[in-house]
């Protein structure tokens, strides 16, 4: 288990939920057929962009173990390990915050055209968090990272949302995707780091936020209202509840990889066959809601996760079948890129005002 080789399957699932989540945000639905798209909050059911962004939360779980793993290997201390973590995990929520207020710009008072503070802004994101390459040209990308820092910090402070009259800053709201991910990530990881591939403690994980998700959405967890705006993602459950759903296949990999793939697929499909059966029996009291983040939505798009991942892992890592997916594994090892570049294209084409994306102004139907 020690000299396996980077498993296929993980980038291959990553890329393809990534170019899926790229796929449904561009879709126009008043011609694109309904089940591609997003259900209403109180819609007792779910569309494929519905499953998207939990599959891609799930992905980010399984890879927890194999990473910080390979940081233990290297002999690297706890410290290190979870500056590592602190590091990651507020590059996400900063990110996805600024991504969050893009769209709230208010241009006459903040003196500047929307399009262009949002321009700026995934410019500088890349300027920072590239990653350069050791050796030469270090001070070009000293001077490139700094260059980048000093643009977010001028845009922070330019920022002006609501109006002119009234004026207000930046929120965190909903923290946007990469903020979401971010406190997924933060949960599942610092699980990780105490209890390391523990089978049994990675589930009482899973089944306590399965719980918190529950009570949260039961009305239980009120008293906790003063810090919902800071740990509302952790309190609330249910996206810590995906991820770790992730990490727990990740986990079963790493363990029983001297036992077999015959045997990490029979469990990777009884698992996902035990998440769909929960997720439907709670459905009973809790409707499938993306929007609302219930128990029932979280453990389904966990199940077909399972079932998805089994069935890739199969085809790449037991048959050695990645030539139909070869186009997607670069954008799941460069996923953040792949995520953040359209919207530089997207902010440079509005702002030109060519009107290059015209199919998201049809309202002619497609089927």
């Amino acid at each position: 288990m020690e000299n396996r080789p980077r498993i296929a399957s993980v980038d291959i699932m990553r890329g393809l939920t990534l170019l899926l989540m790229l796929f449904v945000n561009d879709l126009n639905m008043k011609v694109a057929p309904a089940w591609l798209g997003h259900t209403e909050a109180d819609f007792d059911g779910m569309g494929l962009a519905d499953w998207v962004f939990p599959g891609f939360l799930f992905i980010v779980g399984m890879a927890i173990p194999f990473a910080i793993s390979g940081r233990i290997k290297r002999n690297e201390p706890v410290s290190g390990i979870l500056l590592h973590i602190a590091i990651r995990t507020i590059s996400l929520l900063v990110i996805g915050i600024l991504m969050l207020n893009s769209g709230r710009v208010n241009p006459e008072a903040t003196g500047m055209n929307r399009n262009l503070w949002a321009l700026l802004m995934y410019i500088s994101v890349f300027l920072i968090w590239n990653d350069y390459p050791k050796g030469k040209h270090k001070l070009l990308f000293i001077i490139l990272r700094a260059a980048g820092v000093a643009t977010l910090i001028f845009l922070a402070i330019i920022f002006r949302s609501g109006s002119v009259d009234d004026p207000g800053w930046m929120i965190t709201g909903w923290w946007g995707i990469l903020g979401l991910i971010g406190w997924g990530y933060l949960t599942a990881s610092l699980i990780y780091v105490a209890f390391r591939d523990s089978v049994a403690w990675t589930m009482a994980a899973v089944i306590f936020f399965m719980m918190i998700n529950i009570l949260d959405q039961s009305g239980v967890l009120g008293f906790l209202d003063p810090v919902k705006p800071v740990l509302g993602i952790i309190i609330q459950g249910n996206v810590p509840l995906i991820v770790l759903t992730g990490m727990f296949a990740g986990i079963l990999i790493r363990k029983l990889k001297e036992s077999g793939d015959e045997k990490i697929i029979l469990m990777l499909v009884v698992m996902g066959i035990i998440s769909l059966a929960l997720g439907f029996f709670l459905r009973k009291w809790f409707i499938i809601s993306k929007l609302l983040a219930t128990p029932s939505w979280g453990m389904i798009c966990s199940g077909i996760s399972y079932l998805l991942f089994a069935a890739i892992y199969w085809l790449a890592d037991v048959r050695g079948l990645t030539g139909w997916v070869d186009f997607v594994r670069p954008a799941g090892r460069y996923s953040l890129t792949t995520y953040l570049a359209p919207n530089i294209l997207y902010h440079a084409i509005w702002m030109s005002s060519v009107p290059v994306l015209i199919y998201k102004q049809s309202s002619e139907p497609l089927v």
